[in-house]
């Protein structure tokens, strides 16, 4: 048994993906299958250390004991080369035979409809993954064939998640006498009674994604799953004045008259943000589980995380997909591999470092705050409660939003005129996504 983990650099391996599209004369979609079962090739941009990083490690472990003849050669990607050069390299014969991708209509999406990935509806099934990820969860596996989310074939598998909660200094709470809100009510006089005290509760950042997290967070507290389906799905038209757009955008624009979101916040970026959080400036941060490992590196005061109050959809999705090229050389065993990942023993490494999930374990967790975010996902998972990301249902949605939003902070447009903005940029999104 030969095990190789080559650590390649990006620009090498898209030359030569590139150079081989050259001159190769099949065709996206044709190539598949499995000519050559003596390699698997992986494909991923996880840090070695980071939950995901060493979950798969384990399941390439176990894939080579289940398969000692077989050489695994596992290449470390970057997440932005994949994303910009996807299209290309799958056209060619060097593909790997399985690969992470990110999910999404404008990404895996994309590369299901132009015939790039294998269908995986057949394995699916009878590896009885479609019963283990279900509902929202599974949303971001499917797509049609225009590439949209949610129906069709199965072409990506994801097995762990991410969602946005509500991160809180306990320190500063318990300083004030305040508890964890469970309504959006209670969660108001929270940041009135920081606000009374001359803190601004909200740590905020309006130039880049975490404001308008926070709005979509109201959306869906005034929401429900007809509106996700409408907006990420297009089930029908969305009138972006309904009750629950519009009571949201004017809940925030009150928060930012009242003094709940500081006023420069429209020129913060994420990192503004976590580090003012991190540093003891303000109290809350509606943010998502990606900084939960930097926060429990680096914040000094006593810290914890609650799910968004009174929410029964939240700000979230599944994590990045493990896709198959259409191209791919071997994809029973890329199927093979796919199906570990699932694993408890492996599952249960992702819950262990704070990984989320998506079946795993909490009880096996020791770490109190990591446990703690692990069930606050899985509290989500049991309401089927995933409703994906605000910028997610168009292409250039994300800097729209950033922009109507800021132009809240900036008090230079009103709720209403925000909402227009936001409407407009997303009908012509959408005719060009159902056009093309």
């Amino acid at each position: 048994m030969k095990h190789q983990r080559t650590m390649t650099a990006v620009a090498a391996a898209m030359a030569g993906a590139l150079a081989l599209t050259g001159c190769t004369g099949q065709s996206a979609g044709a190539g598949g299958g499995d000519t050559d079962d003596s390699t698997l090739t992986i494909w991923h941009y996880e840090n070695e250390d980071s939950a995901m990083g060493k979950a798969w490690a384990e399941a390439i472990t176990i894939f080579e004991e289940e398969n000692p003849d077989v050489t695994v050669d596992v290449e470390k990607q970057t997440f932005e080369q994949i994303q910009k050069n996807a299209k290309i390299v799958l056209t060619g014969d060097d593909v790997p035979d399985v690969m992470e991708f990110n999910k999404g209509n404008a990404t895996a999406g994309q590369l299901a409809a132009q015939g790039l990935l294998t269908p995986l509806t057949d394995a699916a099934t009878e590896r009885g993954w479609d019963e283990k990820l279900t509902g929202s969860l599974a949303t971001t596996a499917t797509y049609d064939e225009q590439g949209l989310m949610g129906s069709g074939e199965w072409y990506g598998v994801p097995n762990y998640g991410e969602f946005v909660g509500v991160y809180y200094n306990k320190d500063m709470f318990a300083e004030h006498g305040l508890e964890v809100p469970t309504t959006l009510e209670e969660f108001e006089d929270v940041l009135a009674a920081f606000q009374k005290e001359g803190i601004t509760p909200l740590a905020e950042a309006g130039a880049e994604y975490p404001l308008g997290q926070l709005w979509y967070e109201l959306v869906l507290a005034y929401g429900d799953r007809a509106l996700v389906d409408d907006y990420q799905l297009f089930a029908n038209d969305v009138d972006f004045h309904n009750d629950a757009m519009t009571q949201a955008t004017e809940t925030l624009d009150e928060w930012i008259e009242k003094g709940y979101i500081a006023s420069d916040s429209a020129a913060l970026t994420a990192e503004d943000m976590g580090v003012s959080f991190i540093d003891g400036t303000y109290p809350l941060m509606v943010s998502g589980s990606w900084w939960f490992g930097r926060l429990a590196t680096e914040v000094e005061a006593d810290w914890g995380q609650f799910n968004f109050p009174g929410n029964t959809l939240h700000t979230g999705s599944s994590g990045n997909l493990w896709v198959v090229p259409a191209n791919a050389d071997s994809t029973s065993l890329a199927e093979e591999f796919i199906d570990i990942t699932l694993r408890p023993e492996v599952q249960n490494i992702l819950a262990a470092e704070g990984g989320l999930p998506v079946a795993g374990d909490a009880s096996v967790i020791e770490d109190e705050r990591t446990r703690e975010l692990t069930e606050n996902f899985q509290a989500i998972l049991d309401e089927d409660g995933l409703a994906f990301y605000p910028d997610w249902p168009v292409a250039g949605y994300y800097d729209v939003i950033v922009s109507e939003l800021q132009s809240l902070v900036n008090r230079s447009k009103t709720p209403d005129e925000v909402l227009d903005g936001l409407q407009s940029s997303y009908d012509e999104g959408k005719a060009d996504l159902l056009d093309g």
